[in-house]
């Protein structure tokens, strides 16, 4: 099935301060493709790309696919742990290894049920992915959220590796918003761990007594898009906001982003939210009124020259695909793509193809392919 869109520009007004920069001009607008690469996904989380194109895809209620190059979904991954798929809980995000070519090891998020509540795990294992049906091997939970809460809503969490082998993992405050600030919790947090599980040595708070020695960064509320710069290789997060206040940041060790002490957004009382304080530090971008960000990816590769550079996110409320334009740290135009489709946006990949790859998240989610038109 494929659909030709002309994607509608966002209609924006530019603000010249870049600690609170919002609503950047408009983007030339894209024409483009949009093909559906699979289909029939109950709730598609996260996805990943396997070196021989298939794809590795989880679905919210705790089933694990593999979608085949012609678009077949594979009969349930075996082996993935029991997993809480309540509210906005369930499976979650999926990553490859670095050395998944050789070692086949992948890694997932998950709120995990406990006797006392649950809260988000990570895990890793092996992918055995060429027996019928796919299967986990040797599964081990290597990281386990902090204290459990009987919620159902706030886990994050992505994913992501880094080239020397650790990974950052981010996680939502659990609807519990000022313990976001609490460095004895890891809610509101951004964590970075060994491929193992342990906490490397040179983390801002080991040491610190009353700190979880995993988190990197604080004060963040419910972030579901992460991803390295291809160029800095910093961490780049996108964080949901209240009632506006999705914000763009870059998350550097041992700070402060400000969440619920500051905020671009409003309490959903409408209470407004003090925008600034000192040792906080402000967003790179934020939409108000809140798209719900989830996804991102910057994209690098030569097929679409005109967005190179360009950074990705995917809007659940929104319901589109944000085009950003940078210029180092500041987001210099903005585009709304896939408007036509009303469809909420939960992930975000450039393939190994150069075309953008987004999962639409509803009962009958799809894996989608987007092109330039002129370039398809």
């Amino acid at each position: 099935m494929r659909f030709l869109i002309a994607a509608a520009a966002l209609i924006a007004v530019s603000e010249t301060s870049l600690a609170n920069q919002t609503r950047a001009p408009a983007a030339p607008t894209s024409q483009v493709t949009v093909q559906t690469v699979a289909e029939g996904l109950d709730h598609p989380w996260g996805f990943e790309f396997l070196p021989d194109g298939r794809i590795l895809v989880t679905e919210r209620d705790g089933r694990m696919r593999i979608v085949s190059t012609d678009g077949r979904l594979s009969q349930p991954v075996a082996g993935v742990p029991e997993v809480f798929a309540q509210g906005q809980g369930g499976l979650l995000d999926v990553a490859l290894a670095p050395d998944f070519e050789t070692s086949g090891t992948i890694y997932f998020s998950f709120s995990e049920p406990r006797r006392d509540g649950n809260g988000t795990a990570v895990a890793r294992a092996r992918l055995n992915a060429d027996v019928s049906p796919p299967r986990l091997e040797d599964v081990q939970v290597i990281f386990h959220q902090q204290p459990s809460y009987d919620g159902n809503v706030h886990f994050g969490s992505r994913i992501v590796p880094t080239p020397d082998g650790k990974l950052f993992v981010t996680l939502g405050e659990r609807f519990q918003m000022r313990y976001a600030q609490d460095l004895s919790r890891h809610w509101g947090k951004v964590v970075r761990i060994n491929a193992d599980g342990s906490v490397p040595d040179d983390n801002p708070f080991v040491g610190r007594e009353g700190a979880r020695s995993e988190i990197w960064s604080y004060g963040h509320r419910n972030p579901q898009a992460a991803a390295l710069h291809p160029e800095t290789g910093e961490l780049w997060i996108v964080d949901h906001g209240p009632r506006g206040g999705d914000e763009v940041n870059v998350v550097r060790k041992g700070l402060n982003y400000g969440w619920p002490v500051i905020n671009y957004g409003r309490h959903y009382t409408g209470e407004e939210i003090p925008k600034r304080r000192e040792g906080m530090e402000q967003p790179l971008y934020y939409w108000d009124p809140s798209i719900a960000p989830s996804g991102m990816a910057f994209y690098t590769a030569d097929r679409a020259p005109q967005w190179r550079g360009n950074l990705f996110v995917g809007a659940l409320a929104g319901r589109h695909l944000a085009r950003l334009v940078l210029d180092g740290e500041q987001v210099t135009a903005e585009e709304r793509l896939l408007t036509d489709l009303n469809q909420r946006i939960r992930d975000v990949k450039q393939g190994p193809d150069g075309a953008i790859y987004v999962a639409t998240d509803s009962a009958r989610g799809r894996i989608l392919r987007v092109t330039p038109r002129n370039q398809d």
